[in-house]
């Protein structure tokens, strides 16, 4: 009786454990469907669908029940499988689970046909083994080409499964055709189905969601760049220690590891069709050749906080790159924010260029600050590396900030983006700018 009484105050005294469990778990699931409401939407969608193609199951009055029988279920897996979170991935596996499927089932009826024709029992299981592993062997070294596995990987497993299951199951089963034909019929219908439900209902396109990526990883590095410039080199002033802690000095560390997540969605945006101003053959690889770019500042970036966290510059160094490095952190900042709201809105603004050619005027008073010998002022070689190493890296960030522009400018001729001719003003009282959209170009005309 007492240990039983031992065991009940143990587990009540871990029900408010479990119960905070579960309350932080609830709280977790809120916040996720709270900050990206499309994941509560998807699994919406995808339930829809799972619920539709059963159907094909439930009822036999409404379907031919003997017709597709239990390979009803191949429709329920294929939209299991394939349902993806965008309409570029959805289609890209469609589109290889329809194709391979349909391949695969026709040389395994061709393997099944070939192997009859021989009229012996002893040389059937022979083809049939020898065209499985044929097969298996040859799509299984297809995987390692890079370009076929980045698009095709998928549709090459599914072959090698649907022409192995054909293969083995048509030599003791006569109806191999048949079986086939209603396998593949199934998983078309679920696969249209899945297809016609993310396309439908509230797409999620991956062509916007990797341009968005790349627009918010540049404005990211335009926050640290501008924090860089408030908060270590402090040349500008600071309406108060609250805005100055607000700055991130961080922003760009997520950009480094954005590596795989740009790929796939590149991967996945090359299946989609036509949507806004994204066409079917659009310049993805600019994406990437961004991305690229945006990563390799970031690394720079990376190092130079390491150095001036690290590093204990002499005032007398510090006085010396103080001003242009300040003037380089806050003007490539102001660019790269600016190009990356140009990206969100499609619209290129004027002020860029000039924020570059500040930039630009910046790193070469740097230059010959350094060609000049001023740094060399300095009584220690030890005291003068800091000063030095901070000052090349600054250069080599303002080099890759003016890349990073060119790369997006070249994206904004390809997709027309348009062009904001001069920077919205007040003509008067009585006056009023055009009301639209964010993503409008305005264009003002005085008129002396």
């Amino acid at each position: 009786m007492a240990m039983k009484n031992q065991e009940n105050v143990g587990i009540l005294k871990k029900l408010p454990e479990a119960s905070n469990k579960m309350c932080s778990f609830g709280s977790n699931v809120k916040k996720i469907a709270k900050e990206d409401p499309r994941k509560l939407i998807h699994s919406i969608k995808v339930g829809l669908a799972i619920a539709l193609v059963s159907l094909f199951y439930y009822f036999e009055p409404l379907f031919d029940y003997e017709g597709f029988g239990v390979s009803s279920m191949w429709a329920v897996l294929t939209v299991v499988v394939i349902f993806e979170f965008s309409v570029g991935a959805t289609l890209g596996k469609g589109v290889n689970r329809g194709l391979a499927t349909f391949l695969a089932g026709s040389l395994g009826v061709a393997a099944h046909r070939l192997a009859t024709f021989t009229g012996s029992d002893k040389l059937q299981p022979i083809i049939l083994g020898l065209s499985v592993f044929s097969i298996a062997t040859i799509a299984t070294f297809f995987r390692f080409v890079p370009k076929l596995k980045a698009r095709y990987d998928y549709g090459i497993l599914i072959f090698i499964l649907t022409f192995s299951m054909i293969s083995v199951s048509g030599y003791r089963d006569p109806v191999v055709l048949d079986k086939a034909i209603t396998r593949v019929t199934t998983i078309l219908i679920g696969g249209a189905a899945a297809i016609m439900f993310n396309v439908v209902i509230y797409p999620v396109w991956a062509g916007e969601d990797l341009h968005n990526l790349i627009a918010t990883n540049i404005e990211e590095l335009g926050i640290s760049l501008e924090g860089y410039g408030t908060q270590y080199f402090k040349k500008i002033d600071v309406k108060s220690e609250e805005e100055l802690e607000r700055i991130s000095l961080e922003e760009y560390k997520c950009v480094i590891y954005s590596k795989a997540s740009e790929e796939n969605l590149v991967n996945f945006a090359k299946w989609e069709p036509h949507h806004g101003k994204f066409r079917y053959r659009h310049p993805w690889g600019q994406y990437l050749k961004i991305g690229d770019l945006v990563r390799e500042c970031a690394i720079k970036m990376n190092a130079l906080n390491s150095d001036l966290t690290s590093y204990n510059m002499t005032q007398e160094g510090r006085k010396i790159i103080q001003e242009p490095c300040t003037k380089m952190s806050i003007e490539c900042g102001s660019a790269l924010k600016e190009i990356a709201m140009s990206m969100k809105t499609m619209t290129l603004y004027p002020t860029i260029d000039s924020h570059i050619l500040k930039a630009k005027a910046s790193s070469e008073k740097l230059r010959s600050i350094i060609r000049n010998g001023s740094l060399i002022e300095e009584k220690e070689l030890q005291k003068l590396l800091p000063s030095t190493r901070i000052a090349s890296l600054m250069l080599d960030i303002v080099s890759n900030s003016i890349e990073i522009v060119d790369s997006v400018n070249q994206l904004a001729t390809l997709m027309k983006f348009k062009i904001l001719s001069s920077k919205p003003k007040r003509l008067g009282s009585k006056s009023r700018m055009p009301s639209g959209n964010i993503g409008e170009a305005h264009l003002v005309v005085n008129v002396e």
